[in-house]
């Protein structure tokens, strides 16, 4: 398996050019290594070299790693998150990217103790196996979020479908980021939105040409483990 450092360089590189093209500064960009298949060193290698978000979808997983890391990575949860399963995470996490429906706000709102920053999950494809509202849902959804004090929506996820060719994907990630800025023009004080979660191992550069602040690589830059 190759190093780590290794593979962050040429994403970085990649990450700077497609940032060239559209326009936008490379600074603006996160990447979250997804280390969901991967042992807990490997992770440890990932901060090692420069990483700084560390992407979970699960929450065994997630409180094992966070066990030995702890404050040294900004720690993102990206999986589908079970209402009941919130108080397992909800003091350990710094970002929740799949906030869908409102029964797992008022989870969240209940247990947490500070303001949690969420990205609100869009199903853009349309896909019925993937999670996430409508996009036609996601205004009157964040709307009714006004009463959470503990929730701020700063910004908006998808997962684009896994294709051949990446192009495919621009319109999805286009349509998130007009419906982000559409969210930005209602001024809401809790919902600043000013975040774009999307993009993966095979289409991280067409999400940078899109406006995608925060990218989630797995297979491309840590591998996959266990």
């Amino acid at each position: 398996m190759a190093a780590v450092r290794d593979n962050l360089i040429g994403i970085q590189a990649d990450i700077a050019q497609a940032a060239e093209r559209s326009g936008r500064n490379k600074e603006d960009i996160h990447i979250i290594a997804v280390t969901k298949y991967v042992t807990i060193e490997r992770a440890k290698e990932a901060i090692s070299v420069g990483i700084h978000h560390l992407g979970e979808n699960r929450n065994e997983g997630f409180l094992a790693k966070f066990a030995e890391i702890r404050d040294s990575a900004v720690w993102h949860f990206i999986g589908s998150l079970q209402s009941r399963k919130v108080k397992d995470i909800i003091h350990h996490v710094d970002y929740i990217h799949s906030l869908d429906r409102k029964s797992l706000a008022k989870e969240i709102n209940k247990r947490s103790k500070k303001t949690v920053p969420c990205f609100v999950q869009v199903n853009v494809s349309g896909e019925e196996s993937k999670h996430g509202l409508a996009v036609e849902e996601v205004e009157s959804f964040i709307k009714d979020l006004a009463a959470f004090e503990n929730i701020q929506i700063v910004g908006l996820m998808t997962m684009a479908p896994h294709v051949d060719n990446p192009e495919e994907t621009r319109p999805l990630f286009k349509k998130l980021r007009l419906l982000r800025d559409q969210i930005q023009k209602l001024n809401l004080d809790y919902a600043p939105c000013e975040y774009l979660s999307m993009g993966m191992s095979n289409d991280y550069e067409v999400a940078v040409e899109e406006g995608a602040t925060h990218i989630r690589i797995g297979t491309k830059l840590v591998g996959k483990e266990i």
